[in-house]
């Protein structure tokens, strides 16, 4: 019972932090209001409303009776009452009023109705609260005449329960609006912190991100900080170690490929010359690895300018845009270049033709990139993202590199918040589902 309620709770209370904070300081506001509005109205503005009615209805009452004892002096009776009581009192021979004129749900209503027929009985009185602004006007029947009154409407309903209404509502309009602003100011830094954190996810260098706010938020956002240039500084450590390596050994390779040209046995000769050429496309790869650990800042990338430049870099007439739409999106403009070159190539590398289209989500777009090659069995798709990994059947995915294509790929995807799938295309080649959001 509790869980459900508990599951409940959590579908309709809101998600952001903002609004959860709001209800809680708004909440006890809202209902001590309503507990104060309440008790007031039940316990001293009915109890009131209905002593002010009897009231009255007691005096129209000893009207009746001394007018019935004596109706002599009938000028100096209406004026008196006029005079002393602001009445206006009427006596005529018309007939009495059959449609009833009050309302059903008014409590003021209820409460004179209530007292009248307890006073006069059924079907021998008549009011309507409404036909005057400030006054009451009630036909009482006596015998073959009726006693007709204008009664100021202060003398029925307390006027000072409006007033006591606007007193106890605008503060508490006012404290709510204050606590907006404060729970506004309070909430930004926590904002400000998810996004920086955001950013840095998606491989972003987060430069400008002060620490604010109170004092424990401002500590989380400081730890943040420090954690985020130690990653920065180890990724780019690791970069340079890689890349000052990878470049050392190029000399030594550029001076094993000249003593090789200058030896007579030509035979040992080209097949060392293959070997070296293999390890000079591992150092290849390895620099470019080390290139997608680069600093590069973030900037806004047309998709379709971005696959209009890369079909112009290949010149290749087998490579097919297809439904290729303007969306922008932020990003690293030259890793997702790699990126994507990197999968085109290996289609085109091992099949004939690849096709590139778009899917537009409300917020993600996704990239299929397709060939009619021999595909990749399905149980080594995951295998193909890890890094050194090279697979001698199939297509022979990386046959002449170290294994770290796909490797590269699936890092620039999932640092820009992508994810990448592999499967297999209506061409019977391989599928390359790119999905990033924008």
């Amino acid at each position: 019972m509790f869980f459900g309620l508990n599951k409940f709770l959590k579908i309709i209370l809101p998600k952001r932090l903002f609004y959860r904070a709001l209800i809680i300081v708004a909440a006890p506001i809202i209902i001590l209001q309503l507990t104060i509005t309440i008790v007031f109205y039940d316990s001293i503005w009915i109890k009131a409303n209905k002593n002010i009615t009897r009231s009255l209805v007691s005096q129209l009452k000893t009207i009746q009776d001394v007018y019935q004892n004596n109706k002599d002096n009938l000028d100096f009776f209406t004026d008196s009452y006029k005079n002393n009581f602001n009445f206006e009192i009427g006596i005529n021979n018309r007939p009495f009023p059959n449609i009833s004129g009050e309302r059903k749900f008014s409590p003021m209503d209820r409460s004179l109705r209530r007292e009248l027929k307890s006073a006069f009985g059924n079907n021998n009185y008549w009011f309507s609260t409404t036909q005057f602004k400030n006054a009451v006007e009630i036909k009482i029947r006596n015998q073959n005449e009726t006693m007709e009154f204008l009664i100021p409407k202060e003398m029925i309903s307390a006027s000072s329960v409006r007033l006591f209404v606007l007193w106890t509502t605008l503060p508490s309009i006012v404290l709510i609006l204050i606590a907006l602003i404060f729970l506004k100011n309070q909430t930004r830094p926590l904002v400000k912190l998810a996004k920086a954190a955001e950013r840095f996810g998606k491989g972003d260098y987060v430069n400008d991100f002060r620490p604010s706010g109170a004092a424990e938020i401002r500590k989380a956002a400081y730890e943040f900080d420090r954690m985020a240039k130690r990653i920065n500084r180890h990724l780019n450590q690791r970069s340079e170690m890689l890349s000052g390596i990878s470049h050392d050994l190029r000399t030594p390779l550029t001076r094993l490929k000249l003593q090789l040209a200058m030896i007579e046995q030509k035979n040992i000769s080209e097949k060392m010359s293959k070997d070296i050429d293999e390890m000079e496309s591992m150092l290849n790869d390895y620099l470019q690895f080390a290139k997608t650990q680069a600093k590069e800042e973030t900037a806004k990338i047309n998709l379709s300018n971005l696959f209009d430049e890369i079909k112009k870099s290949f010149n290749n007439e087998n490579l097919f845009l297809e439904n290729i739409e303007e969306i922008i999106l932020k990003g690293r403009m030259s890793a997702l270049k790699r990126c994507f070159e990197n999968v085109i190539q290996n289609g085109l590398t091992y099949g004939k033709k690849v096709y590139v289209n778009f899917q537009k989500g409300s917020n993600i777009v996704t990239i299929n990139i397709e060939d009619d090659g021999p595909g990749i069995p399905e149980d080594q798709h995951k295998n193909v993202f890890k890094p050194f990994v090279r697979l001698d059947k199939s297509r022979n995915l990386n046959k002449s590199s170290v294994g770290l294509g796909l490797a590269i790929v699936e890092d620039i995807i999932n640092s820009h918040g992508g994810n990448i799938q592999l499967g297999k295309s209506k061409y019977n080649g391989l599928q390359v589902k790119i999905s990033l959001p924008f």
